[in-house]
């Protein structure tokens, strides 16, 4: 029975570290896109300031690289829901399965019979076995 046992810690642990992968991850992005905010706003300075093309370039690539960074967060987030939702068993509705449990000749005779009237609950229906 120890060996369940371990094999239970394994798992948990295992949970627990994807956990703080992606806690990881998450603000390692966070970071990094605040700090790219930075350096934009400081591109922007020097690009006006200098007016020299390879700067404009420069700035260009910068904007590119946060909006990558942007783009990894989101991936990352999806990737971690569809985790989680592997993760759950799918919840089945109520289902209800009705059965008829007579043999073939029952039911041609009572798809057979005259008295049988539709939709009216009012009348009951009689049936003789």
């Amino acid at each position: 029975m120890r060996h369940r046992q371990d094999l239970r810690d394994t798992k948990m642990s295992s949970d627990d570290n994807v956990k703080n992968d992606y806690d990881y991850s998450r603000d390692t992005l966070y970071e990094l896109i605040e700090k790219g905010k930075d350096a934009l706003e400081n591109m922007v300075e020097v690009a006006r300031e200098s007016e020299h093309p390879r700067a404009y370039e420069v700035l260009s690539g910068l904007i590119k690289n946060v909006s990558d960074t942007n783009d990894k967060l989101m991936d990352l987030n999806k990737k971690q829901k569809q985790m989680n939702e592997t993760e759950k068993p799918a919840q089945v509705e109520n289902q209800q399965n009705n059965y008829y449990l007579g043999s073939t000749a029952d039911l041609q005779k009572l798809l057979r019979e005259d008295d049988v009237i539709e939709n009216d609950p009012e009348r009951i229906v009689s049936r003789e076995s």
